[in-house]
């Protein structure tokens, strides 16, 4: 069962009824990567759960690929169903009156592979296909790789009959971000574009609308209701948006879906990385008055004969008329100003590195119960704690994400190490209240040591490393406890750890986040201070630390490395340590990526043959 969030909106009194008024349900579905039978048994159980409100929706929608997960990969051929096999497997789970259904899934269509959406109508009848969008827009950047596994549907976009009585249009994701597709919707009718959407979660940024004053959301989904947004409002028009949740990959996507009314104003708001059925009611009768305050619609179907003029190609290489000065007298007495202020107001710049914590906080949190529980099929993980921030920072999350009775600090202290770093580890332990087991790892490096010999602080640092990862994995098997990372976004950018080493865990909730922001995740969710504020060491070698190794603090090293895998070069900073961070960062790709394998077949593995990790 999802989590129902109820919102209600209605433009007419209370008191009148009309039968202009659909209620719509989004669901914030969390698919289980690859599953299709899976996913639909339990999409039919949600609609299930929704047929049972009161009032019952007369829509339900589903976010884009619900029926599989988004980065499946190779995986697409896989899963791909027709939509009438999806029609009719949605009829068979779903047990309940008439009901209008809106799910995401890969299409085979006429031996192609598409990312698509059907809309169906589902009764105790055979199921009633009303429609199926192709995406026409397939993100090729950045996180996205689309266009390499399915094909852009060639029937654009268009609106259909629904069976609630109005006309909806369908945009699946990236469609929306291009103006385009939203006007062809409107102009072809739709009272209600959708838009399901598989869209992870990216940066911070503050919300753009008073309803949630206050809260800070990811940048992408304040970008994502900006867009929707603008969508309703310059067509006249109710949008409803519907996201996914979970973690591939550890892409989370946020859930955060949204309904919006024709004056571009967000009357119903998902939950962030929650699983979450949402509804509200429209009014079909409010775009009349919404299009008479604004005519924007009407404005462009008027002026689309002109603005298409030049695209015919007939009078493109014209030019625009215009008629001469004329003779006589101005038009106009302007007056001339001696004088004009030119005032220029340029606000501080923030911080590119300042965090939500509170926001940050939910969002690993929601990783590591995702990635650990839902995907990986762990109860329980485990953390090498070192005394020092970033596994005390890990112990932290994985406490509040597993429960304190699930997580097992393991201290591995070689003979060397500092008594400050034991105590600190315990100080965590205790904080939490969480099992512990402590592994001496002297006799084990010291013996491999002793038959090899000639050796230095460099490879004394590196066997220890890598004989801590050999104890976690062991403990892993023995407790049935995944092991979790603690390696931050500075070490790993500037190649700070040991390879097969320090970041060798399979799951790593703060290797996207800067050394700096650490610290200050750290003081919000209660890391002791004295853990906080000493300073950062591998606590291999005597009076070693992590600043003293690199030769740049990393107050600024963060900052310069912000700048530099941007592509930017990085202003205000001394030219040495500029130069000291971009060696370490261009000399050190390698340690960040899987070995190299030499590709001789065309099944090679992570170059043809693509399955994600979570598959």
């Amino acid at each position: 069962m999802l989590r129902p969030y109820v919102f209600t909106y209605r433009l007419l009194p209370p008191y009148l009824s009309s039968m202009s008024v659909v209620r719509i349900a989004l669901s914030q579905f969390r698919p289980n990567k690859g599953e299709y039978a899976e996913n639909v048994a339990r999409i039919g159980a949600v609609v299930t759960q929704a047929a049972q409100l009161d009032p019952k929706p007369d829509l339900v929608v589903f976010p884009e690929t619900a029926t599989s997960g988004y980065f499946v990969e190779g995986g697409v051929k896989e899963l791909a169903v027709t939509a009438g096999t999806l029609a009719r497997d949605l009829a068979a789970a779903y047990e309940g009156p008439a009901i209008d259904v809106v799910v995401g899934f890969y299409e085979r269509f006429q031996n192609h592979i598409h990312n698509s959406a059907l809309y169906v109508t589902l009764s105790k009848q055979k199921p009633e296909v009303r429609h199926v969008h192709r995406k026409v827009f397939l993100p090729t950047y950045g996180v996205f790789d689309e266009e390499r596994f399915v094909d852009r549907g060639q029937e654009g976009v268009r609106s259909f009959e629904t069976g609630w009585g109005g006309k909806a249009a369908i945009l699946i994701c990236e469609d929306a971000w291009h103006s385009l597709a939203a006007t062809v919707a409107a102009l072809e009718g739709a009272q209600l574009i959708i838009v399901p959407s598989a869209s992870p979660a990216r940066g911070l940024g503050e919300p753009e609308d008073e309803a949630c004053e206050g809260e800070t959301l990811p940048a992408s989904v304040v970008r994502w209701e900006r867009i929707v947004r603008g969508i309703a409002e310059e067509h006249g028009v109710f949008v409803a948006l519907a996201n996914l949740v979970g973690f591939e990959g550890g892409k989370g996507f946020p859930g955060a879906s949204a309904v919006i009314d024709p004056t571009g104003r967000v009357i119903a708001r998902g939950p962030l990385f929650e699983e979450a059925l949402l509804t509200a009611d429209i009014d079909l009768d409010s775009l009349t008055t919404a299009r008479s305050d604004s005519p924007l619609l009407a404005d462009l179907q008027s002026a689309l004969p002109v603005l298409t003029k030049s695209l015919s190609g007939d009078k493109q290489d014209q030019k625009v008329r215009f008629d001469p000065v004329t003779n006589g007298t101005p038009t106009h007495d302007a007056r001339r100003t001696a004088h004009v202020d030119i005032v220029t107001h340029k606000p501080p710049d923030p911080d590119p590195l300042a965090i939500d914590p509170e926001l940050t906080r939910k969002w690993l949190v929601s990783f590591l119960k995702d990635e650990v529980v839902r995907r990986r099929g762990f109860q329980k993980g485990l953390v090498g704690l070192s005394g020092g921030v970033d596994s005390a920072l890990t112990a932290f999350l994985a406490a509040e994400a597993l429960g304190r009775e699930n997580v097992i600090g393991v201290r591995m202290p070689y003979r060397t190490s500092s008594l400050e770093s034991l105590a600190h580890a315990e100080l965590v332990i205790a904080k939490l209240g969480i099992p512990s087991v402590t592994v001496d790892i002297s006799d084990a490096v010291d013996g491999y040591l002793k038959q090899v010999g000639d050796v230095g602080p460099h490879r004394l640092g590196n066997v220890m490393a890598r004989e801590r990862m050999i104890v976690l994995f062991d403990l892993s098997a023995k407790h049935q406890a995944l092991p979790l990372g603690t390696s931050n976004k500075s070490e790993r950018l500037l190649g700070y750890f040991t390879w097969h080493g320090d970041d060798a865990p399979p799951v790593n909730p703060l290797g996207d986040l800067f050394k700096t922001q650490v610290w200050a995740l750290a003081r919000h969710v209660g890391v002791p201070e004295g853990i906080v504020a000493k300073p950062a060491t591998a606590d291999l070698i005597k009076g070693q630390t992590d600043e003293g190794d690199l030769g740049v603090s990393y107050l600024h090293a963060d900052r310069i490395l912000y700048h530099l895998i941007r592509g930017e070069e990085p202003v205000g900073f001394p030219k040495e340590e500029v130069e000291i961070v971009r060696k370490r960062l261009d000399s050190t790709h390698w340690k960040r990526r899987l070995p190299t394998v030499a590709v001789v077949s065309q099944t090679a593995i992570g170059e043809f043959y693509l399955r994600p990790v979570d598959y």
